[in-house]
């Protein structure tokens, strides 16, 4: 076997992103709220950069950006540029500015008796919210109950889920082996458990759970308990008339009770502990223009302007500095430069974008969600002239406050279907239409999917399939006919 060496020539194409193309990237995808926490990021970690508050025309940065600067140097927007180090760098920057600072050396603060501000701030913070199981531990505190029923009640706690029913038998943890309790024990500590707030927790399934609602509830609520507690399927399948008849009472009656009874929390656990519900802010604001058209901004627009601080890009062209020094000021300039660049391109790449979607759906706008188009991103990114990916994150995560009300950006990037005229409609103004009918119908003789096929057809939504009626309906959480059935 013979060994050669030889040269070969290969022509190949590779994509190449450049720190300054990444950055746009991720900052285009920010939300309004998470592009503010990134902006106290930066300004927390890049000494150069600083609030604009007297917003003006951006200052160039101290050297022009080459091809090189974009493409190779290191992109420093992370741990980088707050390192103790670097900054040790520019411990001699007073003796060449001494005019710059306040008399040039560290004060420390005199106690003048104001109030501390930042512990000010700390005491108005508010608390963390106690969770379930903190809060049912605290109350099981203060039971006075013997010991092994004591301790059954503390695992007993510990397997309630977070909506505040027990996830386990009673049976799963008795072991007599490992615990100082019996199965008497914990059925003692779970009646026990049953009795705290919130009302309701600590059941083992629904019917429990409004069982034991119904018994601490303030007033009498005996016709309800029977209801549930001897005609708990007859309930669930709907046979009111069934149940009438066995009680002999009117359906009237039984239709009241379950009024009463959907006032009960189905999940009483989730009223303690930690909201997870995040507040939703609007990136995009559209609103008639009064001319029968409407106005785009963006509530980003209002946000306080960055700038590069002008001390430090004067001090990056004084030749008296060491070069590393100066080293660290060009790149947290450049650094800053290409962040302020980045917000700048999100803006206009975001505003375009939603002048495009208003443009096209003003039907939706002026009409209501039945009126909404098919529209692909497609279309949109050919109109703004951009690539498809860039539509698709400038709307992710984005809100669109507008008279229809506060939307999802990309829900207006929907499929469709054409009826018998060729006009284009949504899959949404389908499902819009079929839970205006289901809406309007009448309660005591609901309409079968079929018949909802049918209703949809004679409303203009095209020749839609049962199963796709069906489809749409599970979407909706619309039950059957016979569950929509009021006697």
């Amino acid at each position: 076997m013979k060994l050669s060496l030889s040269n070969q020539m290969r022509m190949e194409q590779r994509m190449k992103l450049a720190p300054r193309m990444i950055q746009s990237m991720e900052v285009l995808q920010l939300p309004l709220l998470a592009l503010q926490e990134k902006i106290e990021a930066e300004l927390n970690s890049n000494p150069v950069l600083e609030l604009d508050e007297e917003p003006q025309v951006q200052a160039e940065p101290a050297e022009s950006k080459t091809a090189e600067d974009v493409e190779e140097k290191e992109l420093v927007v992370g741990d980088d540029s707050d390192r103790v180090e670097d900054f040790q760098r520019l411990d001699n920057i007073s003796d060449y500015y001494g005019d710059y600072f306040d008399g040039g050396s560290y004060r420390p603060a005199r106690d003048d008796g104001q109030s501390d501000k930042k512990m000010e701030a700390m005491q108005n913070t508010a608390a963390n919210e106690v969770s379930l199981n903190d809060s049912l531990k605290e109350q099981w505190r203060l039971v006075d109950a013997p010991e092994g029923v004591k301790a059954a009640g503390e695992l007993i706690i510990d397997y309630i889920d977070d909506k505040g029913y027990l996830s386990v038998r009673l049976e799963q943890l008795h072991n007599k082996d490992k615990y100082p309790f019996g199965l008497d024990e914990l059925n003692q500590a779970l009646g026990l458990i049953q009795k705290m707030e919130p009302s309701g927790v600590g059941a083992r399934d629904l019917r429990e759970c409004l069982l034991i609602q119904m018994r601490q509830f303030p007033e009498d609520m005996s016709f309800e308990m029977e209801l549930v507690g001897h005609h708990w399927q007859d309930l669930l399948d709907n046979h009111l008339p069934r149940i009438a008849r066995k009680m002999n009472v009117s359906i009237e009656r039984i239709g009241k009770a379950i009024e009463r009874m959907s006032k009960l929390d189905t999940s009483p656990g989730l009223s303690i502990g930690r909201n997870e519900n995040h507040p939703i802010t609007a990136d995009v604001i559209v609103e008639p223009d009064g001319k029968g058209g409407y106005t785009v901004s963006l509530m980003d627009a209002r946000l306080q302007s960055l700038r590069v601080n002008g001390f430090y890009q004067k001090m990056v062209k004084d030749r008296g500095i060491d070069e590393n020094t100066r080293q660290f000021l060009q790149k947290n300039i450049r650094s800053a430069q290409w962040f302020m660049d980045a917000i700048e391109q999100r803006k206009q790449t975001l505003l375009k974008t939603a002048r495009a979607i208003v443009e096209f759906q003003k039907d939706f706008f002026d009409k209501g969600k039945l009126f909404l188009k098919p529209l692909p991103m497609a279309t949109i990114a050919e109109q703004v002239g951009v690539h498809i990916a860039t539509i698709s994150r400038a709307v992710a995560g984005k809100y669109v406050q507008s008279p229809q009300g506060i939307l999802p950006l990309r829900s207006f990037f929907t499929g469709g279907t054409e009826d018998e005229q060729g006009r284009e409609l949504s899959y949404d103004a389908v499902k819009a239409k079929l839970q205006e009918i289901v809406d309007n119908e009448d309660k005591a003789n609901p309409l079968g999917d079929d018949e909802l096929r049918l209703k949809l057809t004679e409303a203009g939504m095209g020749n839609i399939a049962r199963r796709t009626v069906a489809k749409y309906r599970s979407i909706l959480n619309i039950p059957t006919a016979r569950f929509r059935k009021k006697y």
